[in-house]
């Protein structure tokens, strides 16, 4: 299982990654691409939305299943990842390049509420 060690996780599994220029870049883990199997289809927030911690604001759906995607932090959206919409293969091939969207995060303290990559790699394989 991939968990990169630089970036914070969910229960719900997405990661988010504070970007240099302090905005965070948020998507879904390779555990959880491997868990939904072939992605055919993104439905991903739209720039300038607001978000509260812990809201349902995007879609993942596979071969498999729909899953909601949810917000790790507070902030606004300011980008969105259209390529990986064009092409939503790419998060299987890829889920840490394939990322979905950007927030402006309302207070970047919130990130260091998430999980380490060690913990998220224990809930990962407890299922």
């Amino acid at each position: 299982m991939n968990v990169p060690a630089n970036l914070k996780y969910t229960k719900s599994h997405e990661w988010a990654r504070r970007d240099a220029d302090g905005m965070v870049t948020i998507g879904i883990t390779d555990h959880a691409q491997e868990a939904l199997g072939d992605i055919v289809f993104l439905e991903l927030p739209e720039t300038g939305r607001k978000l509260k911690a812990g809201e349902e604001c995007a879609v993942v759906e596979s071969v498999k299943a729909a899953s909601d995607i949810y917000a790790p932090i507070a902030g606004e959206v300011v980008a969105r990842n259209d390529a990986a919409t064009d092409a939503p293969e790419t998060v299987n091939q890829d889920a840490y390049a394939a990322w979905l969207f950007q927030i402006k995060p309302d207070d970047a303290a919130q990130l260091n509420g998430l999980l380490d990559a060690a913990a998220y790699a224990k809930i990962a394989e407890e299922g």
